[in-house]
């Protein structure tokens, strides 16, 4: 409840008991700016939506008698013939979509910059005959494909998880009697039955029945039951924990609290991951340059053949095709997707073994770069068990006296939380055998307290009750010092968040009553969770506490845990029909500077997360129900943490299996290696393609031969990046803050760098020219043209790998920490194998050893100036990685 409304301290912690805000009307969601796919089921719906207004008032809030004539309906339910014509009417009470198909989904992944590429240059292997190379060029495009493919379709589809919750079965009154049906067939104006156990099938509002006890956690993300009595409201999806009542249902499918739900989740996502716009970016960057490049080439080939020579004829188009193959073939990083895809998952499967379960691969990478964790409270903070706190005693003799009346009070074997906290606080459980059980009234939202009849070893009869202080001190008639002081206990408890519980005894029936003092309950944090809240800013993160209890609760366990008092009531912040894709700029400005949010519901968690993304945040977001669901799935990093619902689990891309915010930190951690794996590839693949298509076309133009055949260029991309990708494995330092796709200085580092490994390339070359023509060192070492293709074969293959130990450590190539084995051992033996198949001359013209010991001492001269230059590089961007630092 808002702090402007002032009650009286006792008012306020019964309010926080029966927690009131739980039950508040009006919670419905805006659905301005949120877009589904729409289907005849929300059009029947919208019917539904027209019939929830009866002169202005929302049947959420309108009394029942207005309930009543808006849906025509009454406490004898409707008949078959009705129900019949509602279900035509408003439609089936279910969750529908739109599926696309899989052959739609899988050719989604032979569309975008590289596979272009790819298809471009296997289409123009055919064409001029080079089955060979489209045979692997192919293969290589179906590989991405497929690994893409696999992964999409092992992430859960979060609509399906939240059809999956609703209630398979409702009980309805058609035509005066109670019958069983699907609740898919539930309509709008039925009078349901809800039993201990049963999921409520649609939102209703409560007509009969003494009460009953509704566990909307899920929905709400509140941690305690809510008591229910008449006239309330029941959200569709919640469970029944006690009692049992009968509703008339006023909404169904999407026009539901759970329907609108799923609304959000439909419409939540950013679209394309970082990972996946720089990708886009690095194949459009290549794209241009090899437009630019082919042009140079053909218009230099036609100016030759054309100008020059005047001897053209259209069997040169052949020619020119086979020239354009190979700058193609050269241009296309080939295997990027599939060493991105591998680094990934191997990269998943180490998240695994710290208990974090990747369902989308690309979360690695945007876990990397989030730099606000938004974390749930119950369960993830705290521990999401009640415990007693430090009790307040009035007339009781000691503690072990108050609790023992309260666990009296309470029902054996119940899964009340505040009963198995005060059974647990019980020092001694088998004083309760001295006691005989005769009669035990449940809770009520009345009364709002529980009461029970016991006898004791001497035969004496005894009542004992535990409830809402405000109702106990009524019980006792307080008065007096004792009212005023327990008026100061429930204000001091109410201001640190903490529930109470008001405790009586009567030894005369009932007649008289004797207030035995006041239990607190805590739900406290986590053993670990300040140690962790502490990493995380040394991480570099802001963590903002979320969660459906009140403001006061996520005030002290804020505070207690170190994430800071500066709670807001999300009520406050957001107003029912606000645009929450569109927030005023004062509302963002507090979703940013806030420490944390209380009373907050699905809309409002959707919102905070997609406030903090239009301010350029990475937004980790954490949850377990499906109130979260729309959160989860907008966040850059949804995780789900342990013991979270389908439908929660569905929409993240990060599952935990292991309680706490602990793992998440940890997952941060690997997230970032992982980055820097990533990034230390990119910066080495795009140097090395800009050094082979720059080589190709200086060779071709101005020496007249390419100094690399077809096949050798498919080689390059076999010998270079199939061992490379273990480079998931490699070791990396751990960035202290979180990283980011910086595409202008990735593309400007890795063109430097790459200008560099071309005038080694170009340097090579033009000595193997000299060479051709010296006839002294021919007659030392004869080579042919074909030869230096060898030449240049194996200074790009073997220069390349040289090349990824400069890019990938951060200061000189040899200091820590030092490559991998399997990395190291991968690139060592695909050198032995690239000398061998020089040597002796495997699939490729063979070369001296001679010449092959004279590469090997020029690379690695080269290989001290390309490190020198990595380092003048990374200190003029001030000692930072490309990844690192302000995002573009």
């Amino acid at each position: 409840m808002p702090r402007k409304q002032r009650r009286q301290p006792l008012e306020r912690i019964s309010a926080a008991f029966n927690n009131p805000h739980r039950n508040r009307p009006g919670n419905t969601v805006a659905r301005k700016g949120f877009h589904v796919q729409q289907t005849s089921q929300q059009s029947s719906n919208a019917s539904t939506a027209t019939i929830s207004k009866a002169g202005g008032d929302d049947l959420e809030k309108a009394d029942l008698n207005s309930v009543y004539a808006t849906l025509k309906t009454s406490t004898k339910g409707l008949s078959k013939t009705e129900a019949a014509n509602r279900l035509q009417k408003y439609g089936r009470n279910a969750i529908t979509e739109k599926e696309e198909s899989a052959l739609r989904k899988f050719l989604r992944f032979f569309w975008g910059p590289i596979p272009w590429m790819i298809e471009a240059a296997a289409l123009l292997s055919a064409l001029i005959g080079h089955w060979a190379d489209f045979a692997i060029i192919s293969l290589l495009l179906l590989y991405n494909a497929i690994a893409g493919f696999w992964q999409e379709r092992k992430a859960s589809n979060a609509l399906a998880a939240l059809k999956a919750g609703m209630a398979p079965k409702a009980e309805v009154l058609r035509d005066g009697e109670f019958t069983t049906i699907d609740a898919a067939e539930v309509v709008p104006g039925d009078i349901v039955r809800i039993k201990l156990g049963q999921v409520v099938p649609a939102d209703v509002r409560f007509v009969g029945g003494d009460s009953i006890s509704i566990d909307q956690a899920a929905l709400t993300g509140e941690s305690l039951p809510v008591n229910k009595k008449i006239g309330d409201l029941g959200y569709s999806g919640s469970i029944a924990k006690r009692g049992e009542m009968t509703a008339v249902v006023i909404g169904t499918g999407r026009n539901t609290f759970f329907g609108r739900t799923a609304k959000l989740v439909a419409g939540a996502g950013r679209g394309p991951s970082h990972s996946q716009k720089a990708v886009t970016q690095i194949g459009d960057f290549l794209i241009a340059l090899c437009l630019f490049l082919a042009l140079f080439l053909v218009g230099s080939e036609l100016y030759r053949d054309i100008v020059i020579a005047k001897d053209w004829h259209w069997s040169d188009v052949l020619d020119i095709l086979r020239l354009v193959l190979v700058l193609l073939i050269a241009s296309i990083p080939v295997a990027m997707p599939s060493v991105m895809t591998v680094t990934n998952a191997l990269g998943a499967l180490t998240l695994s073994k710290k208990k974090a379960i990747v369902s989308r691969l690309e979360a690695i990478e945007e876990l990397a770069g989030v730099d606000i964790l938004c974390s749930d409270k119950t369960g993830t903070l705290t521990k999401n068990q009640l415990t007693l706190h430090d009790p307040q005693l009035f007339a009781a003799e000691d503690k072990a006296t108050l609790i023992q009346a309260a666990a009296l009070a309470s029902e054996p074997d119940s899964d009340d939380p505040i009963d198995k906290a005060v059974f647990a606080g019980l020092g001694d459980k088998k004083v309760l055998d001295t006691y005989r059980a005769d009669k035990f009234t449940p809770f009520d939202p009345v009364s709002k307290r529980t009461q029970a009849q016991v006898t004791d070893s001497s035969g004496k009869t005894l009542l004992f009750s535990k409830g809402a202080p405000q109702a106990i001190a009524a019980l006792c008639k307080l008065s007096g010092d004792a009212a005023d002081k327990a008026d100061a206990c429930v204000s001091d408890l109410a201001a640190r968040g903490l529930r109470a519980l008001g405790v009586a005894r009567s030894e005369d029936q009932g007649h008289s009553w004797s207030f035995l003092g006041i239990l607190s309950l805590e739900d406290p944090p986590r053993d670990d969770s300040r140690q962790t809240i502490t990493r995380a800013r040394d991480h570099g993160l802001q963590v903002k506490m979320i969660t459906g209890d009140d403001v006061a609760i996520g005030k002290e366990i804020a505070s207690q845990v170190g994430i800071g008092t500066n709670i807001r009531a999300a009520g406050d912040l957001f107003s029912k029909n606000q645009d929450m894709n569109h927030l005023p700029a004062r509302v963002v400005d507090c979703v940013e500077t806030a420490d944390g949010f209380g009373r907050v519901f699905p809309e409002h968690k959707y919102a905070i997360v997609k406030a903090l993304q239009g301010r350029g945040h990475q937004v980790a977001m954490t949850g377990d129900g499906v109130n979260d669901a729309p959160a989860l799935k907008q966040a850059d990093c949804g995780i789900a943490v342990s013991g979270a619902t389908d439908a929660a689990r569905a929409a993240a891309a990060i599952i935990l299996t292991a309680p706490g915010l602990s793992t998440v930190i940890d997952a941060i951690d690997e997230a970032r290696k992982i980055f820097e794996r990533i990034i230390n590839y990119v910066l080495f693949r795009v140097s090395m393609t800009l050094d082979i298509m720059v080589v190709v076309v200086f060779a071709t133009v101005f020496f007249g031969f390419p100094p690399l055949t077809p096949i050798m260029i498919v080689l390059i991309a076999l010998l270079d990046d199939v061992p490379i990708m273990t480079i998931a494995y490699d070791n990396t330092l751990v960035p202290s803050k979180p990283v980011h796709w910086q595409m202008r200085q990735l593309l400007l580092g890795a063109s430097i760098i790459g200008l560099f490994s071309i005038a080694q390339s170009l340097g090579l070359l033009l000595i193997g020219m000299e060479w051709l023509g010296n006839p002294q060192w021919q007659s030392w070492i004869p080579l042919s043209k074909d030869q230096i293709q060898t030449v240049v074969f194996l200074q790009i293959v073997a220069g390349g790998h040289l090349l990824l130990f400069v890019v990938r450590a951060r200061g000189a190539f040899f200091s820590r920490p030092w490559p991998a084995s399997r990395l190291f051992g991968a690139i060592v033996g695909t050198q032995v194998l690239t000398v061998l198949m020089c040597g002796f001359g495997w699939l490729v013209p063979a070369i001296p050893w001679a010449i092959i010991g004279l590469v090997w001492l020029y690379m690695i001269a080269w290989m001290f100036i390309l490190d020198l230059v990595k380092r003048i590089l990374y200190r003029h961007q001030q000692k930072s990685t490309y990844a690192r630092g302000e995002k573009s």
